[in-house]
């Protein structure tokens, strides 16, 4: 592809896509930007042209709204004519008290993580097998590795991103559609900034660069930073028992 490429971007909003689309920016890239906040939404897209990016077109609405979606993407198809990249970085991080005590804050945490963010992925996957190429990349979490009793609501709904993407992976393995799933550990963000951040916080723009090198090499699993493909390999192994004693 010769041409800068053309990105619709789900999430537009959050801290960790942000900082991806300057770097798509700096190239040229062409977008249709999707999130919840309309105003920020709105500074997003005026930042990401000043960087030397082309907004092709915005839309702003409740992402719990499915039926939204189909019309969203014909909207992104007409404005970008071919999407080299779908990019999913939507989402909320509950408080896990609040879902063990509110069925209500559960539900909330699978429709904002689960079911809103599969009924996205299946449209836009439908999409790129259309056209026959494409990458989709989704920004998912370390949280779905092994269920922790600290956030076990939230990684339930992440696991199943995880095993949707898995899928998919195995659907376009003969194609040239590339499925990439994006696993941050922790990240300074407005999602965490009532935690309290440790030696193995990251931020945006120092996991930016990585996913983007991800996206354009297709990889599979992309854990940022690096090491949290390690620190989830032991967390995974641990037995049941000894997890249970850790404050995690």
């Amino acid at each position: 592809m010769n041409r800068s490429p053309h990105i619709l971007v789900f999430g537009a909003n959050s801290a960790i896509c942000h900082a991806l689309l300057k770097l798509y920016a700096a190239r040229g890239a062409r977008f249709f930007l999707v999130a919840r906040n309309p105003a920020k939404l709105a500074a997003i897209a005026d930042d990401l042209v000043a960087r030397g990016g082309a907004v092709a077109g915005t839309a702003a609405y409740d992402f719990n709204d499915w039926q939204q979606h189909d019309i969203c993407l014909q909207r992104a198809r007409e404005a970008l004519e071919v999407i080299d990249i779908a990019l999913v970085a939507h989402g909320s991080l509950p408080d896990q008290a609040d879902c063990e005590s509110s069925s209500a804050a559960l539900k909330t945490c699978m429709d904002d993580n689960f079911t809103s963010t599969a009924v996205i992925i299946g449209a836009c996957a439908q999409q790129l097998s259309l056209q026959g190429r494409g990458t989709l990349a989704v920004v998912s979490s370390v949280a779905g590795d092994r269920g922790r009793k600290s956030n076990y609501t939230y990684g339930a709904a992440k696991a199943g991103i995880d095993a949707m993407l898995q899928g998919l992976r195995g659907r376009f393995s003969s194609t040239p559609v590339k499925v990439v799933n994006i696993k941050p550990g922790m990240v300074v963000s407005p999602m965490t900034v009532n935690m309290t951040h440790g030696a193995l916080w990251s931020t945006p723009e120092a996991i930016a660069p990585a996913i983007y090198r991800a996206i354009a090499k297709g990889r599979s699993v992309c854990y940022v930073p690096g090491y949290w493909r390690l620190i989830m390999l032991v967390i995974r192994s641990l037995p049941t028992a000894v997890l249970a004693k850790l404050p995690v």
